[in-house]
């Protein structure tokens, strides 16, 4: 059992934030466990011939089938604005005593491996070296699809926002897992493992590749989080074609571009996301969107620097009634018109390497 201790500090500091490295690191354990989840065997298509560019050997390492995942893996979630390159800093930093502490711990039940024990053996230069592997990992099988996760991720925050307003922390934790419960002054986290957290704030972290586990970091580098599977994946790598006149009644009735933008915001995007996947300027995507608001049928909200757009309740009743919502949030035409949207660029593996922070002199 784990108990996450909840005071007046806690609660007040208590809030959201993405983790690309969490999505990279329960990616990665799903393809080398071999056990690829039928909801993500579309991804999995898609990546599968573009894994021989990274350093499968050494990933298997860190990440081992059948074994655990380091908790610095998931370190460094603070804000939605995270990044991979932030997060990754931390790993390539992270003290050497602890990382092998941890690579041991995560391999537990596995035994030993030749490349873990190369890994150990490089010394300070151990933790820099997973770093660059995990940031060839992420740069082809993770970041081609990050403004996908992410719409994932600003829906599931906007239900649970909307949960907090109706009911408070209570109502917010109530479906966050099945192994979660509230009690007066602490959360309780089903789990074989025995913690008690009393950090200075809590995290909350939706996670698509995460479903339908549960994680829960102590705080090895800042505040504990609570790393759970987001709402609404069930339908993000389907890529059913829709029937074409069907598409053209809609078309017809609110005219192409709008048909497709309306289709495309079954989850929350930006007009940048909008212009990238539909391959439209952000001006011209920016004027259908103003249209559509002033119809009823598109609200929005800030999120950050963001402004997120969605479809209302009265246009999914419009898409649906038109019978071509097939899912993926996008038209077979607007997938004509992204044509190479969603594929990873080609690079030489050495060339994808993270940014360091220069050296002090």
């Amino acid at each position: 059992m784990i108990w996450l201790r909840l005071s007046s500090a806690v609660l007040a500091r208590m809030r959201f934030a993405y983790s690309p490295l969490a999505e990279t690191a329960k990616s990665l354990h799903m393809i080398n466990s071999g056990a690829i989840h039928p909801l993500h065997r579309g991804w999995y298509e898609r990546v599968r011939s573009d894994l021989g560019r990274v350093d499968r050997e050494l990933l298997r390492a860190v990440v081992p089938p059948g074994g655990c995942i380091a908790e610095f893996m998931f370190v460094g979630a603070t804000a939605t604005t995270t990044t991979i390159e932030q997060q990754l800093q931390l790993v390539a930093g992270w003290p050497l005593e602890q990382f092998v502490s941890e690579l041991a711990e995560a391999r537990r039940g596995v035994g030993p491996s030749a490349a873990a024990r190369r890994l150990v053996d490089l010394g300070a230069d151990g933790p820099p070296r997973v770093a660059d592997a995990l940031f060839q990992y992420w740069r082809v099988a993770v970041a081609p699809y990050w403004p996908q996760l992410r719409a994932v991720l600003d829906a599931d925050i906007a239900y649970r926002v909307g949960k907090l307003a109706q009911g408070g922390i209570a109502e917010l934790m109530h479906d966050l897992h099945p192994s979660i419960e509230l009690t007066e002054h602490a959360i309780r986290v089903a789990s074989l493992a025995e913690g008690d957290v009393d950090g200075g704030g809590l995290t909350l972290v939706p996670c698509v590749f995460i479903w339908p586990h549960l994680w829960v970091e102590s705080g090895l580098a800042g505040e504990p989080s609570l790393t759970y599977g987001a709402r609404g994946i069930g339908a993000l790598w389907q890529d059913g074609d829709g029937d074409t006149e069907e598409e053209d009644a809609l078309g017809a009735l609110l005219g192409r571009t709008r048909a497709e933008i309306l289709v495309s915001l079954r989850l929350p995007r930006s007009t940048t996301d909008l212009a990238r996947s539909l391959g439209l300027t952000p001006p011209t995507i920016s004027s259908h969107l103003a249209i559509l608001r002033r119809s009823g049928l598109v609200t929005c909200w800030r999120s950050g620097r963001r402004v997120l757009y969605q479809r209302t309740g009265v246009a999914s009743t419009i898409v649906a009634a038109c019978g071509y919502d097939n899912g993926d949030g996008r038209t077979a035409a607007s997938r004509t018109l992204v044509g190479s949207y969603g594929q990873a660029r080609r690079r030489d593996p050495s060339d994808l390497r993270f940014p360091r922070r220069p050296e002090r002199a």
